[in-house]
């Protein structure tokens, strides 16, 4: 059980409880739940969310975590690069998949997270390929992962043999065919926007990439459309002689903490498989 006070401030004295919470960062689906399970008090009795609120009054929510169905896993492990009580942010290794799914029961981000966080929900605010490595962001409780929803800003960093023209693809970006999976640059698909930047490299090049929207595949798709796919992806037509996953890492995070409003970054470095495509020590024969 998550609590969290807040003082009430002299600019809101006599206001409804819900527009004092509202101007916290309570979503409304938070404050149905809170209602529903009798969460929301002051001074230790129920407050209703249409109760006058008053200054120097002291509002507490009580959180349920909620509940589970997937299976814990402790034998995974993925480094954790941020926690505190709302809020952890994994390093997802490549490989891994966020989500159990019909191939993958018991070796995801979500089974090592239920192994971790006995009880809770697994609320990814990210997500990542399985085999694209780097941060994912995941709230412990309703509120916080209400809060963190659209907050979060993402700096990737990808591989490609040699370096792209421009520093933009703005395409658009659809389903390829009847496939359920694969995706490629369409007139009738979604608008998609992605900036890039060479930030390393001669022979590969890497890449600083940042993005307007978050259409599945869309870096992979953007960089094969313009003739540099990225290094190691199969099913755009990487090159996969130097490395066995599509060379794509999210290596920073930017967003603002549930409680305290502060805007905080993580970071998390090339991993090692991609670094050694950089300088030639994983070339293959």
């Amino acid at each position: 059980m998550r609590e969290i006070s807040y003082t009430v401030p002299a600019e809101f004295d006599g206001v409804q409880a819900q527009v004092f919470l509202k101007s916290r960062g309570i979503s409304r689906r938070v404050l149905t739940a809170l209602k529903r399970s009798g969460g929301l008090t002051r001074g230790g009795g129920i407050l209703r969310t249409v109760d006058a609120v008053h200054a120097g009054e002291v509002i507490t929510l009580q959180l349920d975590g909620g509940e589970t169905s997937v299976a814990a896993n402790p034998e995974l492990s993925a480094d954790i690069v941020y926690e505190d009580e709302d809020v952890v942010v994994f390093n997802k290794p490549p490989f891994m998949p966020v989500h159990p799914s019909q191939r993958h029961h018991d070796d995801t981000l979500a089974n090592l997270f239920a192994a971790r966080y006995p009880g809770l929900p697994f609320r990814p605010i990210n997500r990542l390929d399985r085999n694209t490595s780097g941060l994912c962001v995941c709230a412990k409780n309703q509120f916080a992962a209400a809060a963190l929803s659209g907050s979060i800003s993402k700096v990737y960093y990808a591989i490609t043999d040699g370096t792209p023209p421009g520093d933009t693809v703005d395409a658009p970006i659809g389903r390829l065919g009847d496939s359920v999976i694969e995706r490629c640059v369409t007139p009738d698909g979604k608008p998609a926007v992605t900036h890039f930047r060479k930030i390393a490299g001669e022979r590969r090049a890497l890449l600083r990439i940042t993005l307007e929207t978050g259409r599945t595949h869309q870096i992979r798709v953007h960089m094969a459309h313009i003739g540099f796919p990225l290094c190691g992806d199969d099913m755009y037509g990487g090159d996969c002689t130097a490395i066995s996953r599509q060379a794509l890492h999210c290596g920073e995070v930017e967003f603002t903490l549930p409680v305290s409003g502060e805007r905080i970054t993580i970071s998390a470095p090339l991993p090692e498989d991609m670094a050694a495509i950089l300088d030639g020590t994983n070339e293959r024969t």
